[in-house]
């Protein structure tokens, strides 16, 4: 070989040598670039996750209620930055129902559920508008994509929305949809709603990666998220509460505070509300200066609904008793004012008589309540007169039903009048006291008084219903004629 041929291959070798080399060169620094890149999104990762629960926990911290509005709204600023999204949304289902609304909204986040289209063009602020469409929307388990999420407890990942049947489609450029990613709020085994995102902001579809961190981050926030709602619940309860005991407080001052002092006679009452506030009660009121009225009414309802019903008969009866000594006609009276307005699901039975201070004889009627019972020498009688709730009938059919039995007490008898709290207080095993069981303790304890005899009846009813919560108000009177 001559020497310019060897000078050749010399040269050639170098020329491969360094080809080999920047080869190498440009691999290892392509690997170094990859590493390096791979390092900073993990860290970027780890910084995202780290902040969000710092964040949470700065949240939570120190406070006595937490607002799920205020932990949705840091979650959602998580979501967008750990997916790099342009708009995101947050549902949470409505209590114990199949309803779901957007509870957080960030970004201008586009309908999932149907397209906008041309009505965008009548309205001042587009993005507004978009906002309040995706917050007012109601979604139901199973419909669209958020309503399928929801209801598997699985995420969706769309990567090219576009061309994806499920994903609506919207001509404004703004709320076109590239890409598409929603996961599950799960807590256990119940799903408390739905989080999703639309579009990268580099323009690239979301990857399984972002699924996967997005769904860390919804895990992550999903018990957070359940126990600020039932904190939220319990600051409502609180309040319900307070205002329930200021209520029951200015129920029981609408009770007599102290039963009338009429000679001859002993007259005792109570009452017990199944709940904090009900819709049983008692009175006595002056119509003259010889004529006392005394009242048990109960309304076909409880709680609140039964307490105002009950606030408003109290109202209506002591503007239609004074001056009026037929107890038929005020009931009438009663009728005509409260059958215009009360609720179809609701009535009123009334019993309500007129004590003669002089006679001390009853001249009772009754607008479908429990009939009274004349309990005396060992013997008990109901004393029945025809009537009709308030409420049932109309007008004409409730004068036409009622009237009047005039009772002359005789020494030692007492009148015991009820609401069916009493009667229909039920034990463990769903057996109801009732009239036999009733009638039997008035009979064999009116001759200790009117206070010893509903001292009996609340004792006997409570040990035959032992520890049972009772669903009726319970109201007792009891009027003595002294021997």
């Amino acid at each position: 070989m001559n020497t310019g041929a060897i000078a050749h291959s010399v040269i050639l070798f170098g020329a491969i040598a360094e080809v080999v080399l920047v080869a190498l060169i440009t691999y290892v620094f392509m690997r170094y670039m990859r590493a390096r890149r791979q390092r900073d999104q993990l860290r970027n990762e780890k910084e995202v996750i780290y902040g969000f629960m710092h964040d949470v926990g700065e949240v939570f911290a120190g406070a006595d209620s937490v607002s799920p509005d205020a932990l949705l709204k840091r979650v959602l600023f998580y979501a967008l930055r750990t997916c790099r999204a342009t708009a995101g949304t947050v549902y949470l289902y409505e209590g114990e129902s199949e309803r779901m609304h957007a509870r957080a909204v960030s970004g201008v986040f586009p309908p999932l559920t149907e397209s906008v289209g041309a009505m965008l063009d009548a309205v001042e602020s587009k993005s507004r508008y978009v906002e309040h469409l995706v917050r007012t929307r109601t979604i139901m388990r199973g419909e669209g994509l958020v309503g399928q999420v929801a209801d598997l407890g699985a995420p969706v990942l769309i990567q090219d929305a576009e061309n994806d049947p499920r994903v609506p489609r919207h001509d404004l450029d703004f709320l076109r949809i590239h890409s598409v990613l929603l996961v599950p709020l799960r807590y256990q085994n119940q799903t408390l709603g739905v989080l999703a995102v639309v579009n990268r902001v580099d323009g690239r579809a979301f990857s399984e990666a972002d699924q996967s961190l997005l769904q860390a981050l919804s895990d992550q926030v999903s018990a957070s998220v359940h126990y600020a709602g039932l904190r939220d619940v319990l600051a409502e309860k609180k309040r319900i509460d307070h205002d329930l005991a200021v209520a029951r407080q200015i129920q029981s001052s609408l009770l007599p505070e102290n039963l009338p002092h009429v000679p001859g006679l002993e007259i005792a009452a109570f009452n017990e509300p199944a709940q904090q506030i009900g819709g049983d009660y008692y009175d006595f009121l002056l119509i003259d200066s010889r004529h006392l009225g005394i009242v048990i009414a109960d309304v076909a309802g409880k709680g609140i609904a039964g307490a105002l019903m009950m606030t408003i008969c109290r109202s209506v009866l002591r503007a239609q008793a004074p001056g009026n000594l037929s107890p038929a006609g005020v009931l009438r009276a009663m009728n005509r004012v409260m059958n215009k307005d009360i609720a179809d699901e609701m009535f009123v039975t009334v019993l309500y008589m007129i004590l003669d201070l002089e006679t001390l004889d009853l001249v009772i009627a009754r607008a479908g309540h429990e009939r009274p019972i004349l309990v005396g020498r060992g013997e008990a009688r109901r004393i029945d007169s025809p009537g009709a709730a308030i409420g049932l009938v109309d007008d004409a059919t409730f004068d036409a039903l009622l009237g009047e039995v005039k009772v002359a007490l005789q020494p030692g008898e007492v009148l015991v009048a009820c609401t069916d709290g009493i009667t229909d207080a039920m034990n463990a095993a769903g057996e109801e006291w009732g009239e036999v069981n009733f009638t039997e303790v008035c009979t064999r304890t009116a001759d200790e008084g009117a206070h010893s005899l509903i001292s009996h009846v609340r004792e006997a009813a409570g040990k035959f219903v032992g520890g049972r919560e009772q669903y009726d108000d319970m109201t007792l009177l009891a009027v003595r004629k002294i021997r």
